[in-house]
Order: C-alpha cells, then sequence, then structure tokens
C-alpha cells in the first residue's frame, strides 16, 4: 500500500501513489473550475477512485488556498470560485476511510523537496516558489511549520519598493513592469538581448533583497528555489548573489545553501510527504 499525492490546480487535479520512495500510478483529471463545490468535488473523487481501495493507506493534498490545517478546510481556493470554504479533511476522510492531511501547496512543495529532493540532508528549510506569484513553505528542525492561519512564508506580502515582494519577484515583475511574459524574455536573453539580460539581472537584484528577509527572520540552512521562474536560475544568480552579499552576517552567507528544484512532480510528491511528516516516518 501506499500514500495517494495529490495536487489540485485551477485546471486539473493530478495524483499519483508513493510506494517505498517511488511515485507510480500518476493520473490527470480536468477540474470543473466554474463549476459547483459538488463539481470539483467530484473531479477529486473519479480521480482518486482510480486507485483500489487496497492500494492506498493515506491521502495527502495540496491546495492553492489558505487551509485551517487541523480541520482540514480550504478557504478561497485560487481559480476556483466555488470553493469558498470546504470541508475537504472531513468530506475525504469519510468516502475513503483513511487519514486526511490538506495544506497549501507552498508547503507541499517544501516538505516534498525535505523528503524526495535537495533538502534530505538538513532540518531548516525554505522552499520558495517563484512562479505567477511568490510563496514559501517553511520547515523548522524537520517539521513543517505552516503557523495558526496557514500563513506562514507569505514573504511575499511584505511591502518592497512600490508594492510588495511578490510583485517584483514573481512572474508578476515581467508582465506588470515591462509588459512581457518571463517566457519571451527568456528566449530573447538566451540568444544574448542585452535588454532582457538587464530585466534578469533586476529580477535576481530584487529576489536577493527577499532572500535576505527570510535570511533575517528564518535563517534557514536551505533555500531551495521552485516554479517556473527558477527555471531561468542562470540569468539572474549573479545579481541575486550580489544582494545577498551585502547581509550583515558574512558567517551566515558562507553557510546559507541555496539549490534549484530538480524533482519532476514535486507538488505531487509534496502532498504525500503530509502523511510522511505527521507521522515522522519513512517511505
Amino acid at each position: 500500500m501506499g500514500i495517494l499525492g495529490i495536487d489540485l490546480g485551477g485546471t486539473n487535479v493530478r495524483a499519483g501513489l508513493v510506494e517505498n520512495n517511488s511515485l507510480i500510478k500518476v493520473e490527470s483529471f480536468p477540474v470543473s473550475k466554474n463549476g459547483s463545490e459538488s463539481d470539483v468535488l467530484n473531479d477529486i473523487y473519479n480521480l482518486i477512485d482510480h486507485y483500489s481501495s487496497e492500494e492506498i493507506s493515506g491521502i495527502g493534498i495540496g491546495v492553492p488556498s489558505v487551509v485551517d490545517v487541523e480541520k482540514g478546510i480550504v478557504y478561497d481556493v485560487q481559480n476556483i470560485s466555488s470553493w469558498k470554504e470546504v470541508y475537504l479533511k472531513d468530506l475525504l476522510k469519510k468516502r475513503y476511510n483513511v487519514p486526511v492531511y490538506v495544506n497549501n501547496d507552498a508547503n507541499c512543495f517544501a516538505i516534498g523537496e525535505k523528503y524526495f529532493g535537495k533538502a534530505k540532508n538538513y532540518k531548516d528549510i525554505v522552499g520558495l516558489i517563484i512562479g505567477t506569484g511568490l510563496g514559501a513553505g517553511i520547515i523548522t528542525n524537520g517539521k513543517l511549520y505552516a503557523g495558526k492561519n496557514c500563513g506562514a512564508g507569505e514573504f511575499g506580502m511584505i511591502p518592497f519598493k512600490r508594492n510588495n515582494y511578490e510583485y517584483y519577484c514573481s512572474g508578476q515583475y515581467f508582465t506588470n513592469e515591462f509588459k512581457t511574459t518571463g517566457e519571451e524574455l527568456f528566449r530573447r536573453a538566451e540568444k544574448g538581448d542585452p535588454e532582457a539580460l538587464d530585466v534578469f539581472s533586476g529580477f535576481g537584484a530584487n529576489l536577493g533583497e527577499a532572500i535576505k528577509v527570510i535570511m533575517y527572520t528564518i535563517d534557514p540552512e536551505i533555500i531551495v528555489l521552485g516554479g517556473s521562474v527558477s527555471k531561468s536560475y542562470n540569468l539572474f544568480k549573479d545579481e541575486m548573489f550580489r544582494s545577498i552579499n551585502n547581509f550583515a552576517y558574512s558567517k551566515t552567507i558562507n553557510k546559507l545553501k541555496i539549490e534549484v528544484s530538480v524533482i519532476d512532480n514535486v507538488a505531487i510528491l509534496g502532498a504525500a510527504a503530509l502523511y510522511y511528516d505527521d507521522n515522522n516516518t519513512n517511505r
């Protein structure tokens, strides 16, 4: 038997079974994002029902929303307008009669890196997702820390320059400041376009400032970068480190590790790892 990890997105819900440290039987199902609460629940049920009850000993699910982790209630799910307050843990537990764990997607990313990725050998970790937004999951002393209201790690909401860190340290920076996409700028930068290269340098400087906030407040051993923008790491890392090096405590700079995630299906693996984190077990 294994743990079923589920990643709920605005377009698809994806799942995979984790057995013996391996991800098997990955499935995907479209989400009725404009449907009712019940419609979306049925999409999730239809996906889970692809797996037999004999295969599943627990379920973990990552959701792009604020979550009452203890009760498993999700609030105001991004891109699914009907999901305002859904008692997801109770609904899944009642239907499938196995332990169920619910958390937000950034926390799932962090715990996925702890159990399956670059952060395996560390206890104090920040998983930083750089995509359409800026989100983070925090692990302290080997355990996921979500905060009382699942709001720990919302570094993107901290004021910065004329807006906040998310505005300057995610894909929003490219669309709002330069009226184009990160993908387009990446293609241009790869060809040596000087303007595109300058944009990524500016992005790196901004991200370095955000990372300094993380260093001052969390002081992790390692920060693992994920999300779509992290794939252009080589274009912004120099300016990022130039900003980081302007940090008050030089010993901290020397000890901190920054890595880029290389895991496929990390969202699914991270959702499954919620079970391991709660039970303090190996796969």
